[in-house]
């Protein structure tokens, strides 16, 4: 399935690639995963938004190879019943942390009225698929375990991510479908990577010039698996699954001048084939990223206009 992009991006995307290219940064594959992860946190562009939440509070949880580190926000809403959603960054499972994706949890706790967990899941290259989903996992345990200490209801869990986060939304998904574990209500899935995103037309269009390029893509993957069959697990690339009925209802969030857009599009209509209930937003004039874009000096209305349409899918989903 083929999306169409706009014209051109927009003009305050175009202005962010602009400001991007300024900064001249080397390319991921001349540097360390190490160095890749100080460059992405000193080259951020936008200041962290000012949304004030009840509270915001840093702990460890049990985690499969020790502490589990994790930030929960509380939009301060009333109620016990409250969903649960446990957000996973991006950053292609190499790069990002909990603190380059505050604002984003920050504003969907504040907007949507649920409580956030935001997972720092361990990175790759040293940890290697599936450590990273072995640890969503276990947050997923820990958080149906404490949804009632945070006013939640356990059997409204949501897992939600961007690019490689949504990558790991996906699998887990699939995963406790399969193998059991505390039941997923709903799915969130911004620019999701989850199939063979080299065999896309988007893949060709926009692989160069928009921010994510096949070289970072490339990188990224050589990161992640340690051997050459890791890459054909399904749960590494949910696509491949032959059923994908019988998973959580989903968001699927895309965008036009992004490499990953028709492998977004090629899973809503595997959902759709297989009686998933989804929903599908495209932002036709935007790249990937956008979705952290929502302070100044790139505060794009686009991507405001994403959080309101995947906070509406959560409110008609769950009140």
């Amino acid at each position: 399935m083929t999306l169409s992009s706009a014209d051109e991006p927009h003009p305050d995307v175009q202005a962010f690639l602009e400001l991007y290219e300024s900064l001249d940064t080397p390319s991921f594959d001349e540097v360390s995963a190490q160095e890749a992860r100080e460059m992405f946190d000193e080259m951020r562009v936008t200041e962290e938004p000012d949304i004030e939440l009840e509270s915001v509070e840093d702990r460890t949880i049990d985690g499969p190879r020790g502490d589990l580190p994790i930030r929960i926000y509380d939009p301060g809403t009333e109620g016990e019943d409250r969903p649960l959603l446990l957000y996973f960054h991006g950053g292609g499972w190499v790069i990002g942390n909990i603190d380059t994706h505050d604002g984003a949890c920050r504003k969907l706790a504040a907007d949507s009225g649920y409580p956030v967990v935001s997972v720092d899941y361990g990175l790759a290259p040293e940890h290697p698929f599936p450590e990273g989903l072995q640890d969503c996992y276990a947050a997923l345990e820990w958080a149906a375990d404490a949804a009632d200490e945070l006013n939640a209801d356990p059997e409204r869990l949501v897992v939600a991510g961007d690019s490689a986060g949504g990558n790991l939304a996906a699998g887990l998904s699939l995963l406790v479908r399969d193998t059991g574990g505390p039941e997923i209500a709903y799915q969130l899935l911004i620019y999701p990577s989850t199939g063979k995103v080299t065999e896309t037309e988007a893949y060709e269009e926009n692989g160069e010039d928009y921010f994510l390029t096949k070289d970072d893509m490339a990188w990224f993957r050589g990161h992640l698996f340690e051997s050459e069959i890791d890459q054909g697990n399904i749960y590494a690339m949910p696509q491949l699954a032959h059923d994908l009925s019988e998973l959580p209802p989903a968001t699927v969030i895309t965008a036009g001048f992004d490499p990953l857009r028709d492998d977004g599009a090629n899973l809503v209509e595997r959902l759709e084939d297989e009686g998933v209930p989804v929903a599908h937003h495209h932002y036709d004039d935007v790249i990937h990223g956008f979705f952290n874009m929502i302070s100044e000096p790139v505060n794009l209305d686009r991507a405001h206009e994403a959080y309101d349409d995947a906070v509406a899918d959560l409110h008609a989903a769950f009140e």
